[in-house]
């Protein structure tokens, strides 16, 4: 894999990716994280001091009007090797649970940021996305891939207590578009995933989740190295287990 971008990865689960990326004896030529507010992401600047395939691009998941520019970025980044692994990692939670607090705002800004962004971006950069398929020397693996951090909160068949109506409904979206991804690029080599990464000690996830971010991003870097034609359009747990949709 000569290039992989990682979205959201000034802290939490895309941090931690980045870091454990950099500690693989094999790295990709080309590690690119993004953040809302560059001067804000102390941590990731500290491995890109340290590691010089890693880059940091500015990108608000939600303002969908700049992803044509961002997309020019990455490929001066990039350029001919193309890009080889998007995973759409940023997202959002609003606290609001039962419907009667529910409002109208908690709703439209969680889908901005949970489907718009993750669809309309992995569109603006396809082509660089061709390109590094073309360039794979394998056919529907982790070199040519989108991966989407989705949620077990988003399975319909597994939703038991209600509630959490923006991020439910969020997820349940984001896995809609996973397995369309799978059907439109499968004829480009391209494999396209749907990834719940386990409830998590994060900003989001609180402080009371049973996996630490270390441990969730052990399984989840050993299933993307297996990853393969078998995972097209699935809904996977953190450690390869399937799941409901």
């Amino acid at each position: 894999m000569k290039s992989i971008l990682v979205t959201g990865s000034n802290r939490g689960l895309g941090l931690g990716l980045i870091k454990r990326i950099v500690t693989q004896d094999i790295q990709p030529k080309y590690i690119i994280g993004t953040c809302r507010d560059i001067e804000k992401a102390k941590d990731l600047h500290q491995i890109a001091a340290l590691h010089p395939n890693v880059r940091i691009l500015n990108l608000d998941i939600r303002n969908t009007e700049t992803f044509e520019n961002f997309s020019r970025e990455v490929e001066n980044i990039v350029k001919d090797d193309g890009l080889n692994l998007l995973i759409n990692n940023a997202g959002y939670s609003p606290k609001s649970t039962r419907i009667l607090f529910l409002k109208t705002e908690q709703l439209t800004e969680t889908f901005q940021t949970n489907v718009i962004g993750p669809i309309m971006l992995t569109k603006a950069l396809l082509p660089l996305l061709k390109k590094g398929a073309e360039n794979s020397q394998k056919k529907f693996s982790a070199e040519s891939a989108v991966i989407n951090m989705t949620s077990i909160l988003g399975s319909i068949g597994l939703n038991k207590e209600g509630g959490l109506y923006p991020y439910r409904c969020s997820k349940a979206a984001l896995n809609m578009a996973t397995k369309s991804l799978s059907l439109d690029l499968k004829k480009d080599g391209i494999l396209a995933t749907a990834l719940h990464p386990g409830w998590v000690k994060t900003d989001m996830g609180g402080p009371g989740a049973p996996l630490s971010v270390d441990e969730s991003i052990s399984h989840i870097m050993n299933f993307i190295e297996n990853l393969n034609e078998n995972h097209n359009g699935g809904f996977y747990q953190y450690d390869g287990k399937s799941l409901e949709w």
